[in-house]
């Protein structure tokens, strides 16, 4: 007998059989923390006076490391290095190391590295970028509101960054 719906659909039939369909891909944040932050007000230590342009430079760095089976622990390290745009004086230095530990399960080994380095930024980002916020402005300045990140285009920067240092490296061993 086929099971109807309350709007008189077969989902019986609708319904594809589960051996047709991959796994479905899990993915929870466990955890999220601060491992390590410096925020250095070089302005107010050297006691910079008059108008102050910042130019500020920001630095951003992935990293992924296996805790369990199916625990990853991934973290964004930011550096913002802020400098004044008409003597290149020190303003700031941010320096955070951002991390969360994630559950994930189903996803294929072969996409497994991008995933960490792509998708679990992304969801990271939203809080990191709150945290810079606060500490800036708390540090005396207006508030440094992060622009989004392509974590894509990084990882693929990333990706041929390593292909051209192991052609290099291939280049001079022979």
């Amino acid at each position: 007998m086929a099971e109807e719906t309350s709007n008189g659909v077969d989902t019986a039939a609708a319904a594809p059989k589960s051996e047709e369909q991959p796994p479905q891909i899990k993915m929870q944040i466990l955890g999220q923390f601060i491992r390590d932050m410096s925020f250095e007000n070089v302005a107010a230590q050297k006691g910079l006076q008059g108008e102050v342009q910042p130019d500020i430079t920001v630095q951003v760095n992935l990293d992924a490391r296996k805790r369990s089976d199916t625990q990853y622990e991934v973290s964004i390290k930011l550096q913002c290095d802020s400098k004044n745009k008409t003597d290149q004086a020190q303003i700031f230095l941010l320096e955070i190391d951002y991390a969360g530990i994630f559950q994930i399960e189903n996803v294929p080994d072969d996409q497994l590295h991008p995933f960490l380095l792509i998708e679990c930024p992304r969801m990271l980002f939203p809080f990191l970028r709150r945290v810079v916020s606060d500490v800036t402005r708390d540090g005396g300045f207006n508030p440094l509101n992060l622009d989004s990140i392509d974590f894509v285009a990084l990882y693929r920067q990333e990706l041929a960054r390593r292909a051209q240092a192991q052609q290099a490296e291939g280049a001079q061993t022979v």
